[in-house]
């Protein structure tokens, strides 16, 4: 969520006023509706482009919005080459009577959607009337830098989910991936395995001051930015740092070091000693999950 704000923000920046000219789908798999069509919102005018969950939202003054969703290796920056075959290329979108802003985007005449990697799940939904009404962001759960204490005390008491699980599925909460998840997890201090739907009155509030201080802390970091960076270069203290030192929450020290289990697609992080009581954590397939 937070890479995905920061890059709303700069967009609007940039766009903001400016008329779309040209849409051009370089990738056919990268639209994925086909009515209305997405040259629909040529001639219309760029309100602003904001953010829903992990989607950008391009809202124009006609009512189209195009709903794009970067996935892990997908980016959308400032084209000025504008070449016919660009590497990775999905969509180009091209601007006239752009704003003469500063920074990334200023005065540049196309934006190109790239992504790299092998997925290619990265693209865009071309939208009329209410999108939160329609896929793709139909069935999202509330984002999480919005839910309150007592929603979600109501969320999780409905879910009988590990708790690491249940911050990543967006049909429950919306906006927290792998990085954040292993990151507010380890700042609550508890287990990546919990049941999610027993946590205590103590834990649920130490989980939802978790959510927002960590949320927040990403989010300025990737306002310094010019780009959605790399996700290796983003701050983290568990995420990615097996076998390291363990940092100690908040003034405490530990001298414990960052576990991890491994699954095919993504990997959970944490400290023993500042989450599970000094347990190992292991897959399911080989023993029973800590509780």
């Amino acid at each position: 969520m937070p890479e995905v704000q920061a890059h709303a923000e700069r967009m609007t920046a940039a766009l903001a006023g400016a008329t779309l000219s040209g849409f051009r789908l370089i990738n056919f798999a990268g639209l994925k509706t086909f009515s209305p069509g997405a040259d629909e919102a040529v001639g219309a005018t760029v309100v602003d482009v904001t953010r829903r969950a992990k989607y950008l939202r391009v809202n124009f003054d006609n009512g189209h919005t195009h709903v794009v969703h970067l996935m892990q290796g997908g980016r959308l920056r400032p084209d000025p080459k504008q070449s016919k075959k660009p590497r990775n290329g999905i969509v180009r979108w091209t601007f006239d009577g752009l704003p003469d802003h500063d920074g990334p985007g200023g005065g540049i005449e196309a934006w190109l959607l790239t992504e790299a990697g092998t997925e290619r799940r990265a693209g865009v939904w071309a939208v009329d009337g209410d999108e939160l009404e329609q896929d793709p962001l139909l069935g999202l759960g509330p984002d999480a830098d919005l839910v309150s204490r007592a929603e979600l005390g109501e969320i999780l008491g409905s879910h009988s989910k590990r708790l690491h699980g249940l911050l990543r599925q967006q049909s429950i909460i919306a906006g927290v991936g792998r990085l954040l998840a292993n990151e507010i997890i380890y700042e609550a201090g508890l287990s990546p395995f919990a049941n999610a739907s027993k946590l205590s009155t103590e834990e649920l509030d130490r989980l939802h001051q978790a959510i927002g201080s960590t949320l927040a802390a990403s989010l300025d970091h990737e306002r310094t930015l010019d780009d959605i960076g790399k996700s290796a270069d983003r701050p983290s203290k568990m995420h990615n740092k097996a076998g390291q030192a363990c940092p100690g929450r908040g003034t405490s020290t530990c001298d414990d070091t960052v576990h991890s289990v491994e699954y095919r697609k993504y990997t959970v992080f944490y400290c023993p000693t500042e989450q599970t009581g000094g347990k190992k954590l292991a897959d399911n397939t080989t023993s029973k999950f800590l509780k």
